[in-house]
């Protein structure tokens, strides 16, 4: 007699049975004499499969026959049950990934993708799912797995060092399958010295291999290799086009109802604040693009995602978009609708060519408004970023006035774009009261102009937050408990301009909540000691979706830590993240000496 299925395995199922693979198809491998790879992935299941770093380089795992290892999944089920900061499963069965029914924590190595730095906790709460010690002290190797992490939330991956076993900088296609070669060969040859030898594959940070000297209250002094053998900086891997594969640029697994592509990597231009224009700007080939759209259409995915922020960036869009325009145009005969998600865009990219290639798709908007504000599409979503044009100017912005009402003027002209979505930076240095209040002004502005009866603006304000590997990453910024109050000036302001008959109408002022902000403040540029305060506060069962500050600013004391001191311009010489920075030093004095000339400024 066949036992009755547990809700995690029916939860599996269930998802085994509506996924489809819109990649190349591929011999299955013998695992037999291989690794086993499991990556982590903090998420449910349809947004899981949006997170296409680990989903690709999965997919490069299991069809590359020179890599010795399989590679699966295991996500945030369903069925899972939270017990304050943990999660466990039903009936305390083993945490197991989709492809197998063996438990997680018997895989060889782990990976773990952290998209943001206030979300670091949650490799505690997968490590604790999953049975595995959270701490790389308290692992033994060849019998615990080796732990990987990577992705930009790992942008300073100090506070994550005594948790991780290795860190990838960058593009991972080719320092993961070296990873896991050598750990393959450590584990039919055991050695001593595998950490030193993946210390030495370009793009792998090892933290355990270097050490910090500690400033009082936070930030270091030094950060060295602790052997000769181990080089003193590890810089990032971005890769050409014809060497990232193929699934780097398309989803390449489907629930059935929605996928993505990625036509652009990077940005053209690179603004102080911004780390889109790190890595070298790369465009997908479109023929692989046309391929994948075709192969959405023969599985009747409907919903398409262009997850690209640049995507204006990419020379072939306008072909592309005919291309989605076609297969909408035959589901339409069909009676069903094909809808486009297009990541934001810059005004001075915004063209009529562009813009009416957009609309004739049909159902078109934006990604932030279909995961989180339920708005209606038709929906344009432009970054000024500031609304004073000199502040954009120092920032290093091209987006100046006169651009975006040339943009705006465009989506009046059409019929189908009522909606806009502004994308403004409050609590940066240089800003004054009145530039953000300013931002008020230039909402109601946009308003006027877009000039739909219906129209609507959706103010979107993001916290000024120097992100590593920027030219602003040793600016000081504002407590976030401020900024929110910044935020509340700016809605305040907009009601007063419009009234609120139509503020409550046509006007919707967005921001992050300032728990998410206040850990990212020390997550983001703080030393290995944060992770110990993330770890007391989790033991703790406080909640760090909503933690306040006096309860992070507590817990930092306790380790001999001081709030402030992450908020502060970062004046030292060497960075918690020193091994892997590689912003050149004059620029950042030359960009922060252009900022306090304008704070020293009378009002």
């Amino acid at each position: 007699m066949n036992p009755t299925p547990t809700p995690l395995h029916k939860n599996i199922a269930a998802i085994r049975d509506r996924e489809v693979y819109l990649a190349d198809p591929y011999p299955p491998k013998d695992p037999a004499g291989l690794l086993r790879m499991v990556f982590l992935m903090p998420f449910g299941h349809a947004y899981s499969l949006m997170c296409n770093g680990p989903m690709s380089l999965r997919d490069l795992i299991n069809r590359s026959p020179d890599v010795p290892a399989v590679a699966e999944r295991a996500i945030e089920y369903d069925c899972l049950i939270r017990d304050g900061n943990r999660l466990r499963t039903p009936d305390g069965e083993p945490y197991r990934s989709i492809e197998s029914p063996q438990p997680v924590k018997e895989a060889d190595v782990i990976g773990i993708s952290v998209i943001n730095s206030g979300d670091l906790h949650s490799v505690f709460r997968l490590l604790d799912l999953a049975g595995i010690p959270r701490r790389s002290a308290d692992r033994t190797p060849g019998v615990h797995p080796l732990v990987v992490g990577g992705n930009s939330g790992l942008a300073n991956p100090e506070p994550l060092a005594d948790y991780v076993d290795v860190v990838a900088i960058g593009e991972a296609e080719e320092c993961l399958p070296e990873l896991l070669r050598i750990v393959h060969a450590h584990r039919t040859s055991p050695t001593a010295r595998l950490y030193e030898q993946l210390a030495r594959v370009p793009g792998l940070y090892v933290p355990s291999l270097y050490k910090p000297e500690f400033l009082p209250g936070g930030g270091v002094r030094s950060l060295r290799p602790s052997q000769l053998t181990v080089p003193a900086r590890v810089h990032a891997q971005y890769l050409q086009v014809k060497t990232l594969h193929p699934a780097h640029f398309c989803y390449p697994v489907t629930d059935g109802t929605a996928a993505g592509i990625i036509p652009v990597l990077g940005c053209r231009h690179s603004c102080g604040f911004c780390n889109l224009g790190v890595p070298p700007f790369r465009q997908a080939p479109l023929d692989l693009l046309k391929a994948y759209i075709d192969r959405l259409e023969a599985h009747k995915v409907r919903k398409i995602i262009i997850s690209a922020p640049t995507f204006t960036q990419y020379r072939h869009r306008r072909e592309l978009l005919e291309h989605i325009r076609a297969y909408a145009e035959r589901a339409a005969a069909e009676g069903e609708k094909v809808t486009t998600i297009i990541g934001s865009i810059r005004a001075d990219e915004i063209t009529t060519d562009y813009l009416q290639t957009v609309t004739e798709l049909g159902d078109f908007g934006h990604l932030y408004t279909e995961l989180n504000l339920k708005q209606a599409r038709g929906i344009i979503t432009i970054a000024p970023e500031w609304a004073a044009p000199d502040l954009v100017a120092l920032y290093g912005k091209t987006q100046t006035p006169e651009k975006v009402d040339r943009a705006i003027d465009l989506c009046r002209a059409s019929e189908l774009v009522n909606t806009v979505m502004l994308y403004f930076i409050v609590g940066a240095p240089g800003e004054r009261p009145k530039d953000r209040l300013a931002i008020a002004d230039y909402a109601h502005a946009v308003r006027r102009r877009l000039g739909h009866d219906d129209g609507a603006v959706i103010v979107k304000l993001h916290q000024f937050m120097p992100k590593p590997g920027t030219v602003s990453q040793r600016l000081a910024m504002a407590d976030p408990d401020l900024v929110q109050g910044y935020g509340d000036e700016v809605a305040a302001r907009l009601r007063e301009l419009v009234g609120d008959d139509e503020y409550e109408a046509h006007f919707r002022v967005e921001q992050f909540t300032a728990s998410r902000m206040h850990l990212e403040v020390v997550c983001s540029r703080g030393d290995r000691r944060v992770g110990h305060v993330l770890e007391d506060l989790y033991d703790a069962g406080v909640d760090l979706r909503t933690v306040t500050k006096a309860e992070l600013v507590a817990a930092l004391s306790r380790r001999g830590l001081d709030y402030d001191r992450h908020l502060r311009h970062m004046h030292e010489p060497v960075l918690p993240w020193h091994v892997v920075n590689d912003v050149n030093e004059p620029a950042e004095r030359q960009f922060a000496a252009a900022l306090a000339a304008r704070e020293a400024q009378a009002e």
